[in-house]
């Protein structure tokens, strides 16, 4: 068995004293926004994962390599220059992608500078969507 050598892993820091770091007023109130709307979409508090990634849920993974580990279901992380969402690909998100308003996607990431950016709506869909496929997916 693989050790896990995962620098994210859950921690016991306060989600909210994070969020209070955030230097930048209107990121730092749209991720309390945003950790009130992943909490609704999961039904899980808000855990720091590693020094910078707020999560909500949890699962299992191991690879055919033995590598494994412990990763959020949904999550998001305030980066310099955006609110990086991390979100899994399920079979509507290309849609709703689109509905969603100015973001950039990279790799699984989701990037969104502001929340007044985007459709409230469709955001909520977003999560809604992302987690219960997260859930479905790892949780068997």
């Amino acid at each position: 068995m693989a050790k896990n050598t995962n620098k994210t892993i859950e921690t016991e820091a306060s989600v909210s004293d994070f969020i209070n770091t955030v230097a930048d007023e209107t990121k730092r109130a749209d991720c309390f926004k945003l950790a009130q709307l992943m909490e609704k979409a999961s039904g899980y508090k808000a855990k720091m994962w590693g020094p910078a990634i707020v999560g909500f849920g949890s699962y299992h993974y191991k690879y055919d390599s033995g590598r494994e580990g412990d990763a959020p279901l949904i999550a998001f992380s305030p980066r310099k220059s955006s609110l990086t969402l991390y979100l899994p690909g399920f079979g509507d998100k290309e849609q709703l992608l689109q509905k969603l308003g100015k973001h950039k996607q990279s790799g699984g990431c989701t990037h969104i500078a502001k929340l007044t950016d985007v459709d409230a709506t469709v955001l909520t869909q977003l999560l809604d969507q992302s987690f219960i496929h997260a859930e479905t997916t790892h949780c068997k």
